[in-house]
């Protein structure tokens, strides 16, 4: 099997499977030979619904988000264990389920490890199934240890047809297909309709979107919350993945990195929105930050995709924790107080994508998965009516962004699925890298100092150079733009 080049090189390195990127050679040698290296059937044979399987089916994920989704709507799951740690299907196999939480790459780091061992592993102890995140799913993607889903798993592009096209293009090298997603991650401006009442003088989705089409807009809005004693962000990484996903060019050209232009301007605005007290100095997922969205918080507004809407804005959203440790029921917060717009620009965040892993021997169940799961359009509509989330299929997000009866509550009634469905077609991934993880979150961690006043602009862009270097060796200088 020709293995990623820097997944090899990184077991002998010792700063840890942490520096893997995908670097690999052109992955168009075919999938098929990389499954039989594996110890695979052949590709034919093992596309055959006939085909013998094994009896355990592993599949690999860092939280338990797809494992919901997993033994809630897929059709072929007969029992799941009270654990969860386990879930039997109607065909006798057993998924077993190993969840790693991202937390210092541990996630990669453990499966970049077993995916190296897959060869030697027994045929039950293989990965089947693993899951990715679109900021480094380039690196699994440029390597013979995903499977073409066309070829080698056996979806066509029938299946495929309803799916949006970057959710596509993500997880795609040369043309060949290695992953498929059951959501999509458009993004959009989350807002609270007493805020926006008080400092625009309307909630109207509409009109707040007239107010904030464009960054000179945006920052005019946010003097005049400022003016009302309101914040316009949270912190300093609120607006990074509006800016990020708007750039011009990749983060890695060869062996240099480039810092776009667009980041720049991220920096320069959220300096100018310290310094001039339009945040409250928080960073993503800190108590700061989670409260700043809560019934206490004076923040105009949170830059969200469609999982952070239903999932981490609700949650944070609900009335302050009880002594017990859980939250007051709803209502008791401000559940109805959020609405969306777009924003100044179109941005994703996010996403999660089902990779076939070489070697497999469940071909039949896993193309199976990836069929019911991400390309069946009652199953996404199900989904979406009952979580919110925003499923990968064009045609069923369609059915509810013009259903008049359609709406959530959580955002006074709007149908956000309607906002959402005009964002998610513009998605453009021609800039996505292998490198995006590591840069994105080194070039903000590194400039937060900068925000706070404790080192100046030329230290923070140093400490970006010096620790861009050591999470990657093989990038060698970094330009800066003029």
């Amino acid at each position: 099997m020709r293995k990623n080049k820097v997944l090899c090189a990184a077991m002998a390195s010792a700063m840890s499977l942490s520096l893997l990127a995908g670097c690999g050679g052109n992955s168009a040698s075919t999938a098929a030979s990389a499954s039989a290296a594996a110890g695979s059937s052949d590709t034919t044979a093992a596309a055959d619904a006939d085909t013998e399987e094994g009896k355990v089916l592993n599949i690999w994920c860092w939280n338990d988000e797809f494992q919901s989704r997993f033994n809630d709507y897929y059709p072929g799951v007969k029992e799941v264990a009270a654990d969860k740690s386990t879930t039997t299907l109607n065909n006798g196999i057993t998924v077993k389920w190993t969840i790693n939480p991202t937390t210092d790459n541990n996630y990669q780091n453990k499966l970049d490890e077993a995916l190296l061992k897959q060869d030697s592993a027994a045929a039950d102890d293989k990965i089947d199934i693993f899951l990715v995140e679109a900021d480094y799913a380039l690196k699994y993607v440029d390597s013979d240890y995903t499977l073409d889903v066309k070829n080698d798993v056996g979806l066509t592009d029938d299946d495929l047809k309803d799916q949006y096209q970057y959710t596509k293009d993500i997880v795609s090298v040369d043309g060949v297909q290695k992953g498929t997603s059951w959501q999509a991650t458009p993004g959009l401006f989350a807002y609270r309709r007493s805020i926006a009442k008080d400092v625009l003088g309307t909630d109207d989705p509409a009109e707040v979107q007239s107010a904030l089409s464009d960054w000179d807009k945006f920052n005019t809005v946010a003097e005049e919350a400022a003016a009302k004693g309101y914040k316009m962000l949270s912190g300093y990484d609120d607006s990074f993945r509006v800016f990020s996903n708007n750039v011009s060019e990749p983060w890695v050209d060869g062996t240099t990195v480039k810092v776009d232009p667009n980041i720049m301007a991220w920096v320069e605005q959220t300096k100018d929105y310290t310094d001039k007290g339009y945040n409250n100095k928080s960073t993503l997922w800190s108590d700061q930050w989670a409260s700043d969205q809560g019934p206490s918080g004076n923040v105009f507004g949170f830059f969200y995709s469609t999982w952070g809407i239903n999932f981490t804005l609700l949650g944070n959203s609900l009335a302050t924790p009880t002594a017990e440790g859980g939250k007051e029921e709803v209502g008791n917060g401000i559940y109805g107080d959020y609405a969306v717009c777009q924003g100044p620009q179109p941005y994703y965040w996010g996403g999660s994508w089902i990779c076939a892993a070489a070697g497999t021997d469940n071909i039949p169940t896993v193309r199976d998965v990836m069929q019911q799961l991400t390309c069946d359009a009652d199953i996404a509509l199900q989904i979406t009516k009952d979580t919110q989330d925003y499923t990968n299929c064009q045609s069923a997000m369609q059915s509810l962004a013009t259903d008049p009866t359609y709406g959530s509550d959580f955002l006074g009634g709007q149908n956000h699925i309607a906002l959402f469905s005009e964002v998610a077609p513009t998605i453009d991934m021609s800039n996505a890298g292998p490198y995006d993880q590591g840069c994105n979150e080194t070039i903000q961690n590194c400039f937060h100092d900068y925000f706070n006043g404790s080192i100046d602009f030329d230290t923070a862009k140093a400490n970006f150079e010096a620790q861009i270097k050591v999470k990657y060796p093989e990038l060698t200088s970094v330009a800066w733009p003029q």
